[in-house]
């Protein structure tokens, strides 16, 4: 890691110990939104990380932005809470308009704005993007949205939030994907219009997440992003950095995890010894620190290729594969190793367990990550 890495995360690691567990813990018991931690980081810049600097933003690559979001985990806090606003704002970079750009990005580097929902999944079509039903229809200088989304996060602490709707049918493309496009939505002037109505969803882990409904909601022409039609190409061309960035997330869970098994099983005395001396606890908290490692091995390769501007779609899948694992079982380990200690909301580990789970299902299912590899790198027969 550069010097610029250890004094990010030197940073990182300092704002987050005004956020300690027991801030967390409350944010989990109540389901609230961490909005202190989060304007911390907005006003320490660490959101803007990604914005160019002509945009208010430090112009900085993938790699930094990693290096917060994993020091954020690592720590013992959650970056789900508002890591979206670190990326979703690169559909605009990369494919928005000028004016798109000028009036958005600024705004989100400060701050001001809050760009952290992407509707995307619906209920019917899960994983098969290709079918989803939210429609937007052009009438004149406006398109008119009509549907539903689900497991929209951060819906409700959004100022604007960016929608894939088709703008013609399935079946009208040469390929399934086609005829998708993506739109900018202002939340307040929707609410204002009563044509979106948001929904939250009571889940396992505290994560803001939503059902949102779309009305006859309209929205400026001009808040299409890019071209009509080519929504889905966007929305890929955005996955790569999301899976690094998740990565990142996991791995700094994982690092949690050992240290936190590692202090207490050389605290934790029975039979007049410390339980870390026996192999059998010994041996779970070595493997997890080596799946660990091979995990970041495998994210930075992808980080390096992705910050060079080169092809890094197996690398990212297969970092995100790697942390998921990585995490799960590092969490798995560190509350067999504090047996029912574990179970206690006081130690955070029953927390940081229920969070981590998640890497396992989103933003993509490691199974599906594995269908992935089979097709596009083993060149496997496509699975149906």
């Amino acid at each position: 890691m550069s010097e610029t890495h250890s004094d990010i995360r030197d940073a990182v690691r300092a704002l987050c110990r005004d956020f300690p567990g027991e801030y967390w813990r409350q944010c989990d018991r109540d389901r609230a939104y961490p909005t202190d931690f989060v304007k911390a980081l907005t006003d320490a810049g660490f959101l803007a990380v990604l914005i160019p600097e002509e945009y208010g933003g430090s112009g900085l690559g993938i790699s930094e932005a990693a290096a917060i979001l994993g020091e954020i985990h690592q720590s013992g806090g959650n970056g789900g809470a508002c890591h979206a606003q670190m990326y979703i704002m690169g559909t605009v970079l990369r494919h928005g308009s000028d004016a798109q750009k000028r009036d958005i990005l600024p705004k989100i580097a400060t701050g001001e704005l809050r760009l952290q929902a992407f509707g995307v999944t619906e209920p019917t079509s899960g994983t098969d993007t290709s079918r989803i039903r939210t429609t937007a229809v052009r009438d004149g200088d406006e398109y008119v949205i009509n549907g539903q989304k689900v497991w929209t996060s951060r819906a409700e602490h959004s100022d604007l939030m960016l929608v894939l709707a088709r703008t013609q049918p399935r079946d009208a493309g040469k390929k399934p994907h086609d005829g998708m496009s993506i739109f900018i939505v202002d939340m307040q002037m929707a609410q204002e219009q009563s044509g979106l109505t948001i929904k939250p969803l009571r889940a396992m882990l505290n994560h803001a997440a939503t059902e949102v409904f779309f009305d006859e909601l309209r929205v400026p022409a001009h808040n299409l992003v890019g071209e009509e039609g080519r929504g889905f190409r966007y929305l890929l061309d955005g996955l790569n950095a999301e899976r690094m960035l998740i990565s990142a997330e996991a791995i700094g869970d994982a690092r949690w995890f050992i240290e936190k098994a590692r202090t207490y099983a050389g605290d934790r005395r029975v039979f007049d010894r410390p339980i870390g001396q026996n192999q059998g606890i010994q041996f779970p908290i070595a493997r997890a620190h080596v799946q660990t490692e091979a995990a970041e091995l495998m994210l930075q390769k992808a980080i390096g290729l992705f910050d060079a501007g080169e092809p890094c779609g197996a690398e990212a899948n297969m970092a995100k594969l790697l942390s998921a694992d990585a995490s799960w079982a590092a969490a798995d380990m560190c509350l067999q190793t504090h047996g029912g200690f574990g179970f206690a909301e006081e130690y955070d580990i029953e927390r940081k367990f229920r969070e981590t789970r998640l890497f396992q299902v989103a933003p993509i299912s490691t199974n599906l990550i594995l269908s992935y590899i089979a097709e596009h790198v083993l060149g496997l027969p496509r699975s149906f």
